[in-house]
């Protein structure tokens, strides 16, 4: 193993030089990562859930297949902010492949990684791992990046790629859906049969494309309801499919209950019919399951 020193001090690698001029861990992995909870000693893919996966590769400008050549632990005075039962380790690794990114990355590879320790007490040996890291380049730095959270480095496998892969083409797509941020209005208006009624729900986005919901109740049918993704609210609109960007933008970023002041009816069976509705939508969705992350 070389000289801790020697790695830190007269290489001053970039990331080395981050630790060194004291900046917080969040400088040096990402400002979301110090949002995440500290990921469970099991190894990551395997709890990894589709939520978590999107998270990720949305905060990464890089996904990196690498291998681990080199692993030193940094010394408790060096990483004061490390959570109890982790070491931050200084990692050197290989690039195998750049899977997404525009950014170019070199053959060589450094950056920081807290682990947990094991049974004994001893930082795990990483060495010649195959590992799926998701990152961002350090400006300037060549070589160096910082992992965008502290689950952001996944032991590589072939399933969890294959999981991975249609996210990121999903994400970079022609028709990527906008990022939903809230309910902007919400009306239920009944139609002139009994147990006839539409439901129209307009949700607010970053970019401020329109999206919206419908549900549509006939007599002697059951309530369907369906997302348009543009100006025209499309009454044939299906629901997204699970496990798809569409069902994430919804089943992670609306509220679990219509919000009051969002909903515009003003005779209470109507208001009440417009939260059923919603309701409905959300059970359709399902939960937007995490492990790894947390909403930014």
């Amino acid at each position: 193993m070389r000289n801790l020193n020697e790695i830190l001090i007269k290489s001053f690698r970039p990331v080395a030089a981050c630790l060194l001029a004291s900046v917080a861990l969040a400088g040096c992995v990402g400002m979301a990562a110090a949002q995440d909870p500290v990921p469970d000693r099991g190894s990551a893919e395997m709890v990894a859930t589709y939520a978590d996966l999107v998270t990720l590769a949305e905060r990464a400008d890089l996904v990196i297949r690498a291998r681990i050549n080199d692993q030193i632990a940094l010394p408790p005075e060096r990483a004061p902010d490390v959570a109890p039962g982790f070491a931050r380790l200084y990692i050197e690794a290989e690039t195998l492949g750049l899977i997404a990114g525009s950014v170019p990355v070199g053959e060589d590879l450094t950056y920081l990684l807290d682990v947990p320790l094991d049974q004994r007490g001893k930082v795990p040996k990483l060495k010649d791992s195959e590992v799926l890291l998701f990152a961002r380049a350090v400006p300037g730095q060549r070589g160096a990046i910082q992992l965008v959270g502290p689950a952001a480095q996944m032991s590589h496998s072939p399933a969890l790629e294959a999981r991975l892969r249609p996210i990121l083409t999903e994400l970079v797509g022609p028709h990527v859906p906008p990022a939903v941020t809230g309910i902007k209005d919400a009306l239920a208006v009944p139609g002139t049969l009994t147990g006839e009624s539409e439901t129209q729900i307009f949700l607010q986005t970053t970019d401020g494309s329109p999206v919206s919901l419908t549900v549509l109740r006939r007599p002697g049918q059951e309530p369907t309801w369906g997302v348009s993704w543009g100006e025209i609210v499309d009454s044939s609109a299906r629901p997204p499919e699970n496990e798809t960007v569409r069902w994430y933008r919804l089943a992670c970023s609306l509220p679990s209950a219509l919000p009051s002041n969002a909903n515009l009816a003003r005779d209470p069976a109507a208001r009440r019919l417009a939260e059923t509705d919603y309701a409905l939508v959300m059970q359709a969705l399902g939960d937007c399951e995490r492990a790894l992350t947390q909403v930014s």
